[in-house]
């Protein structure tokens, strides 16, 4: 490319170029964090695009009822009709695009627009107006319904939608990250439901810096979460919770398993859960494969790309008064602007769980994962410092660079796993490497540099980045051979 065209590219362009060359070998831009043009091209390009995550469809058990949530930076309407059918509505009217729903959870037969009383039905259908005859007569009803997502679909209850009618299928966006979220969405044939509504905070952070972090940084445990371990609220040392795996289950999609080596070593098996629950786990809607990984599993930390975190782990508010109890979060980092995130967070609980269970399950959450909870307020003083960082002069001026190297070939001890692994993606044991994050960044770049209608692959090995992953495959040394080094 010539230097005109290098000059001419806008300064997002120039910082998605830079990721694309160098996030293969761990190499970072610190702009992408907090930088105002960036971010536009985000809401357009990823969150236009992607599959985002909604609701759960126990939010919304009868006809009519309704939440609001978003997609970006813009608000839909997600309502189960009288069909008992999930619709998800762009908040906004066919008139003149008034906001219609003036509540953020509720029920209702119809939605009515303040300005000119324009109303809907829960199907989005214009039903009617004031005064039609003289005003409206001759206007098609059916042309002037609310907008509905073009893309829909669920996963055990999870509502996920896409505003672009060119997405794959949910299950094909997912590749092998559906595995994962099988085995923990349906170890047993009750499924799941939400155990409140989501918690909901604002604070000045980048929504990257929360994905990638449950995409599976562990590194920072051992020293932001430190009292944790400190005060029990963890029931495992910090070694042992280090013993696991990280996965990039498909392009874009990433995940961290705590796990013991045999469901002989002590320690919490299945996440945590009580055992009288984990009784009533079975191979129902899962196999037997996914039923061992769960037995053996301490922590699941993931994110679905874009901004979906699900975390399930054993936690208690007050070790010297209750023992820890297994907690299963969904949360999104919403964005709200440059360098801006609200944080939105659900618990929940399978359907069978005693009401004790249930209520022991989220009273650990929210005393550990929550807005007081002891991890949130370790986690968003430093992302709000890396969102600084990224939208000062001298990180522009600088030319910046993070390092993400940790687990490219001579960088530390992980080694990737080649056989004995039921799931797919790629393994990696231990949890000290940072390819999940670097999994993120290159979906990322993907998506940030695809022309409308053009998807990249959700296959592992397809792609001008799985040359980058092979070759560091292939020079990666043993863990042996790495600590001798």
């Amino acid at each position: 490319m010539n230097s005109n065209s290098e000059a001419s590219k806008s300064n997002a362009e120039r910082l998605i170029d830079e990721l694309d060359k160098g996030v293969g070998y761990g190499s970072v831009p610190a702009a992408i964090f907090g930088n105002d043009d960036l971010y536009k091209e985000e809401l357009n390009k990823v969150f236009g695009r992607c599959w985002v995550f909604l609701a759960h469809d126990s939010e919304i058990p009868a006809p009519g009822d309704y939440v609001v949530r978003k997609i970006g930076e813009d608000d839909f309407i997600v309502v189960r009709d009288e069909d008992g059918k999930i619709n998800v509505m762009l908040d906004a009217c066919r008139h003149r695009g008034v906001q219609v729903c003036r509540s953020t959870s509720g029920n209702t037969s119809h939605f009515r627009c303040p300005y000119h009383g324009w109303t809907y039905n829960t199907k989005g259908a214009l039903v009617g107006a004031p005064l039609w005859k003289n005003a409206l007569e001759g206007t098609a009803k059916e042309d002037n319904g609310l907008a509905h997502a073009p893309r829909v679909e669920l996963l055990h209850g999870l509502i996920y939608a896409s505003l672009d009618a060119s997405a794959p299928p949910l299950r094909e966006y997912l590749g092998g990250m559906a595995w994962y979220l099988d085995l923990l969405f349906g170890l047993n044939e009750h499924g799941v439901e939400v155990l409140g509504p989501p918690q909901r905070f604002v604070f000045d952070a980048d929504w990257k810096s929360g994905s990638e972090n449950f995409a599976g940084d562990d590194y920072h445990l051992g020293t932001l979460h430190r009292s944790v371990f400190e005060i029990g609220s963890f029931p495992v040392s910090f070694a042992e919770n280090m013993k696991g795996y990280h996965i990039q289950a498909s392009p874009g999609h990433s995940l961290s398993f705590s796990m013991a080596n045999s469901v002989d070593e002590p320690g919490p098996k299945f996440l945590g859960f009580p055992e009288a629950l984990a009784a009533s786990f079975n191979t129902a809607r899962i196999s037997a494969e996914q039923l061992e990984v769960a037995r053996r599993a301490r922590v699941f930390v993931g994110n679905v790309f874009p901004n979906c975190a699900i975390l399930a782990l054993p936690v208690t508010e007050d070790g010297s008064k209750h023992a820890p109890t297994a907690a299963l979060t969904v949360r999104l980092f919403q964005p709200k602007g440059p360098g801006k995130v609200e944080f939105w967070n659900w618990f929940f609980g399978y359907k069978n769980m005693t009401p004790e269970q249930k209520e022991r399950a989220y009273t650990a959450g929210l005393g550990t994962f929550s807005l007081s909870g002891v991890f949130e307020m370790d986690d968003t003083e430093p992302w709000t410092t890396i969102s600084r960082s990224g939208n000062s002069v001298a990180i522009d001026k600088l030319g910046f660079k993070l390092n993400y190297k940790m687990g490219t070939p001579g960088i530390g001890i992980a080694e990737p796993v080649r056989e004995n692994w039921p799931g797919p993606g790629e393994v990696y044991r231990t949890r000290y490497e940072e390819g999940v994050q670097r999994n993120m960044y290159r979906f990322y770049a993907d998506m940030m540099k695809a022309a409308p209608g053009e998807w990249p692959s959700f296959e592992m090995d397809a792609g001008r980045s799985t040359a980058l992953r092979k070759d560091a495959d292939a020079k990666a040394p043993s863990a042996a051979e790495a600590l001798e080094k």
